[in-house]
């Protein structure tokens, strides 16, 4: 029997823990590209130019320990200062070069924190809401700022033609807002999975052929056309070509999306019948 008087024996120290080792980039880069979204109906600028550029800038966010979160608020940071340029810089050669720059980082930002938060295990809701609230913005702001910008620096160019940067704010917006909404109501109908991921190999074999056709409505294709904007004239005639090509394939496309949601409808099970009286 143990005497009260003589101390137990303490258990043997523990090791102190290391932190964990910080990510390369190197190993963060190969874990992205063995881990991609599909490419399907990627449009072209998205697939090979913004998805690559992004997993190198969520490589090197691993590195640097940022979250998804911070990301999406550099994205947003990059983008509002192009949007800000294009309103309030006065008109010169340089300004495009600089507009062009900000919108295409932060765009590539942009598909970075997507693929980081599929680094670091998944995304959150809130992660989700912050990224579609910034691209909301984006998308409505930058062609507003069109409108301001030309009417205060643009020379030679018919007041009418201000028209144009409002009507595409508002087709773009109303496509944004329909693809969230398809989204939606796929998830809902139990047809798509949210976080959908193919083997690099197979992720570049769809169509090439698609991908281009879809580049009017490919924000990267709207970022290359802001490197004219130091030449308003040019800058008019390439903005206002995109801006009808991107309203086409909007018109087109709801035709389509109708139709699918339509038959989302059709296959959905119909609600069970409640009896008179029961509590539902």
């Amino acid at each position: 029997m143990t005497s009260p008087h003589v101390a137990a024996p303490r258990p043997p120290a523990q090791a102190p823990q290391s932190p964990p080792a910080r990510p390369t980039y190197r190993d963060s880069l190969r874990r992205l590209q063995a881990a991609q979204k599909s490419a399907q109906g990627a449009p072209v600028y998205s697939r090979f130019v913004n998805r690559p550029l992004g997993r190198r800038l969520a490589a090197l966010a691993h590195v640097l320990r940022m979250t998804p979160n911070q990301v999406t608020a550099s994205s947003a940071v990059a983008t509002g200062a192009a949007v800000a340029a294009v309103a309030v810089l006065p008109g010169a050669w340089w300004k495009g070069l600089l507009v062009a720059a900000l919108l295409v980082l932060g765009y590539a930002l942009d598909a970075a924190d997507g693929q980081l938060a599929r680094l670091r295990g998944g995304g959150s809701l809130a992660g989700e809401w912050l990224d579609h609230v910034v691209d909301a913005a984006k998308t409505a702001s930058l062609h507003l700022a069109v409108a301001v910008g030309a009417y205060r620096t643009f020379e030679g160019v018919a007041e009418a033609w201000l028209l144009v940067p409002l009507v595409f704010s508002a087709v773009a917006s109303t496509w944004f807002f329909t693809i969230i909404l398809n989204d939606h109501l796929r998830r809902l109908a139990g047809t798509r999975d949210a976080q959908a991921t193919v083997a690099a190999g197979e992720a570049r074999q769809h169509s090439a052929l698609r991908s281009l056709a879809s580049a009017p409505v490919d924000y990267g294709v709207l970022c290359a056309v802001f490197v004219l904007l130091g030449w308003p004239l040019v800058f008019t005639w390439a903005y206002g070509i995109l801006a009808l090509a991107f309203a086409a394939i909007t018109a087109a496309s709801m035709v389509a999306w109708f139709r699918q949601v339509g038959a989302l409808g059709a296959t959905r099970e119909p609600a069970p019948a409640t009896t008179p009286g029961a509590p539902a």
